[in-house]
């Protein structure tokens, strides 16, 4: 039994830094290879373990941080959206905006319209 949980400590410890290196190189290219190293675990067993605790795939969880920054930078006030595509991992504007729509309901132009409280919420919502 306190083996188990020791394991399962050491596990989240690691899920952790995971989560912590995406946080800190989301403009960089993250793959399942680089991360599974992060974690000290085969590809298998970090995918099934980081699904399992999170409710998403890596990939999946990597776009959602991105574009969360995204719209943090559009409510901050970024000037140029096409530059924020890119930073976002989006070859372009177009690929970028329907993603967003579908994300937050609106386009990146009409969230940057939004009160600042408003997009805030927006964020927010998982």
């Amino acid at each position: 039994m306190l083996g188990e949980r020791q394991n399962l400590q050491e596990q989240q410890k690691c899920l952790q830094a995971v989560h912590v290196y995406i946080r800190q190189h989301l403009d960089e290219p993250l793959n399942r290879v680089l991360l599974s190293t992060v974690a000290g675990f085969s590809v298998p067993h970090l995918h099934r373990l980081f699904a399992t605790a999170t409710g998403e795939s890596m990939g999946t969880a990597i776009r959602r941080m991105r574009m969360e920054r995204a719209g943090r930078k559009l409510r901050m006030g970024a000037v140029d959206i096409t530059e924020v595509a890119l930073a976002a991992g989006y070859a372009s504007h177009a690929a970028f905006g329907k993603a967003f729509k579908k994300r937050f309901g609106l386009t990146p132009s009409a969230f940057r319209e939004l009160s600042c409280m408003a997009a805030t919420q927006l964020l927010r919502k998982r």
